[in-house]
């Protein structure tokens, strides 16, 4: 990829030194009035090009890099050789008008395009169907140097949130395909999540697989057989199995099949033997883009045993097979499930455990496993995987918040659960304040919806789910609102002993933590609530608290909802990179009737239908808004509707991004799917509608 900017524009300017003692020059592009801006990303550059030699032993090779920040800009960014184009939103920042997501996101986006440099540029594809060997590779290598500088676990958190959310909600629609796939209309459309994200999952599977050191000789040998080529998925493929002298067997399948596997695990402590016996089980959804036979692939199951005291039990033979060549006996091990159904017997086993299965969530799969609500109180507390410790709590909110829908009530039983376990980690002082927050946050809405469908016929109810969820985390906040008050109070009082917004791990931690509680408070709504939030926000020192504040004040219709979303645009209407957040937030609300509200910021002078950005920021969060977009009367489909026929004549490949939604109908109860199959059908009949448009909209109206 080759790219030719032109413009009135400055450049901050750095020099890095590589392993071989080469400087290269390296130059950040912006507007002069940016020109503040940068210093994060060029940072993140020069971590990246110092990670990647580390990680990797991949040098830079030319003498020059540079990067231009453009405000007008579909995708995130583009790698273009020694130039890459960026949207603003990924390099630009200061700590008072980005969050510490924004951060971590310009982190992570900057690394990604640099690491293109090797995985998509000296080594590139021989066709588009091989777009995950890129990309989905390159995901994988952005999400470990984000590990590496940050919170493995956080992060491994927040990845398979997106995955599961977003990707299996893919999966599960009429668009699945798989992650090399086998045609296309316009290439434009396959920049999916499947081919991001869970292809990044199969780079991932390797490592597992193979082991860190394994992958790292897969790599070696992958650039050296192929650099200056392009090539296919399974040329790496088979340079993983070259390296390490092994077949891995059906694996490959995971490129050619889509869908999202389901995994059984039924279990079996064998006290008189000493073993822990564990079946596993596969299967494959039918998916619309296929009518081939599915075949079991290989899926690396991570386990570990918990014992009655919380800490782990070492597992000395999988199957008679000892787990190391030198005797000692590890607490996790990878079984291999290659067929439908496979029994797998751990030795050694002397106290009754609790299973923790898929550690680290080590396949995109759906795990299904029965756990009761004790068995998950105690992974909650005492799991020594966090990505598990945290599933635990996910697993026993989904529980029951689903239990509650179909009662029609909040589930009292479980409730109980949650407080004593959610209580439990408000006190526990030797877990991150990171992690704390995120154990504290309950199930995604798709992934509250995909489990609905899996365990009641007649699809969900979003409007339903999202009423539950709300009542239950007001009871929870009821409960144990000292806990966050007190919670809240003394971050506040580190903060202010701090003094200026730091960006160091600690802090970060503790303003995650802050919004959390403020949140849990916020949502009880009363009035010494509110009064508590608009004070926060008015306090607000940097866009992470200010954001968060005013999160918590717009949960309620009042006028105190009112009042922070006017002040906050009176404060940063002239920064358009801020207003992004406000147009996001105002299309997400959930407060009954803004659908109107929607309409009118149509002709704001905030928002602009040309500029990407504003569509992703405004509409885009317009469809996450399950009381609004989903309302039953139909008027959220419609005005979506209206906006992509709108924005395909301006910019068809933005208007094939937000027409997404409509997509997943088949999830949804009868009303809400005859009322968005609708709308497809009066966008596939709109007058010379887009190729990329048209083929979004024809897969999903195949029944």
């Amino acid at each position: 990829l080759f790219a030719l900017v032109a413009g009135n524009l400055v450049a901050k300017e750095e020099t890095f030194i590589t392993m071989n003692g080469k400087k290269v020059a390296l130059r950040i592009w912006t507007q002069a009035h940016n020109a503040d801006k940068t210093e994060h990303a060029m940072n993140s550059l020069i971590k990246a090009m110092k990670w990647d030699e580390e990680r990797f032993g991949l040098e830079y090779d030319l003498d020059l890099f540079n990067i231009v920040a453009v405000d007008d800009f579909n995708m995130g960014a583009m790698e273009n050789k020694s130039l890459n184009i960026f949207n603003s939103k990924y390099v630009l920042c200061t700590p008072e008008t980005a969050t510490d997501m924004d951060y971590e996101r310009i982190e992570g986006v900057v690394g990604h395009e640099y690491f293109h440099n090797w995985t998509g540029n000296r080594v590139t594809l021989r066709n588009w169907f091989q777009l995950s060997l890129k990309e989905g590779l390159t995901v994988f290598r952005d999400q470990e140097f984000t590990s590496d500088l940050n919170s493995r676990s956080v992060k491994r958190i927040e990845d398979v949130s997106l995955l599961r959310s977003r990707q299996f909600a893919e999966d599960a629609s009429p668009l699945a395909h798989p992650v090399r796939p086998e045609s296309y209309i316009k290439m434009d459309n396959f920049y999916t999540l499947t081919v991001y994200e869970k292809g990044a999952e199969l780079i991932r599977m390797y490592q597992t697989l193979l082991g860190r050191d394994g992958f790292r000789k897969g790599m070696d040998m992958y650039f050296k057989l192929y650099d200056g080529q392009a090539v296919t998925c399974d040329d790496f493929y088979a340079a993983m199995e070259e390296a390490n002298d092994t077949s891995l067997g059906s694996f490959k399948l995971w490129y050619s099949q889509a869908g999202t596997p389901s995994v059984t695990a039924l279990t079996e402590y064998q006290k008189d033997a000493g073993k822990y016996k564990i079946v596993l089980s596969q299967n494959l959804p039918k998916t619309q883009d296929s009518s081939k036979e599915k075949l079991p692939q290989l899926i690396p199951v991570a386990v570990g045993l918990v014992g009655p005291n919380g800490n782990d039990l070492p597992i000395k033979s999988v199957n008679n097979v000892p787990t190391t060549d030198d005797g000692t006996s590890p607490t996790t091990v990878v079984l291999k499930l290659t067929d439908w159904e496979q029994s797998f017997e751990l030795d050694g086993i002397t106290e009754t455990p609790v299973p923790s299965i898929l550690r680290g969530f080590s396949a995109p799969v759906k795990l299904f496993a029965e756990y009761s609500m004790d068995q998950l109180k105690f992974l909650f507390a005492n799991d020594s995987d966090e990505f598990n410790r945290w599933e635990a709590g996910q697993r026993l909110s989904k529980m029951v918040i689903l239990q509650s829908v179909s009662d029609g009530k909040i589930e009292e039983a479980g409730l109980k659960y949650i407080v004593e376990a959610f209580e439990s980690v408000l006190d526990d002082a030797t877990i991150d304040n990171k992690i704390k927050s995120l154990l504290l946050t309950f199930p995604d809405m798709d992934v509250l919806i995909d489990g609905f469908n899996a365990t009641y016929p007649g699809g969900a109810d979003p409007v339903r789910i999202h009423e539950t969820v709300s009542a239950l985390k007001k009871a929870v906040a009821m409960r144990l609102r000292s806990k966050f008050e007190g919670t809240y109070t003394s971050l506040v009082e580190e903060a202010t002993k701090a003094g200026l917004a730091s960006l160091d791990p600690p802090s970060i931690s503790r303003r995650a933590l802050q919004g959390t509680c403020l949140d849990y408070i916020g949502s009880t709504g009363d009035e010494e609530a509110m009064a508590m939030c608009w004070k926060a926000f008015k306090a607000a020192k940097n866009m992470t608290d200010q954001i968060s504040a005013l999160k918590a004040c717009t949960s309620k219709s009042g006028p105190v909802c009112d009042e922070a979303f006017d002040s906050f645009y009176e404060q940063w209407k002239d920064n358009a990179l801020v207003l992004l957040k406000w147009l996001l937030m105002q299309g997400a609300s959930n407060l009954p009737g803004h659908t109107a509200e929607v309409k009118k910021l149509l002709s704001h002078p905030a928002f602009d239908m040309k500029n990407p950005n504003k569509v992703y920021s405004l509409l885009g969060g317009f469809s996450r808004s399950a009381v609004n977009f989903h309302n039953i009367d139909g008027s959220g489909y419609e005005l979506l509707a209206d906006c992509v026929i709108q924005c395909d004549g301006i910019n068809a490949q933005v208007a094939a991004r937000i027409v997404g939604p409509f997509t997943k109908w088949q999830l949804y109860d009868k009303t809400r799917q005859d009322l968005m199959y609708k709308q497809l059908e009066r966008i596939a009949a709109t007058p010379n509608i887009s190729k990329n448009v048209y083929e979004m909209v024809s897969k999903s109206l195949k029944e």
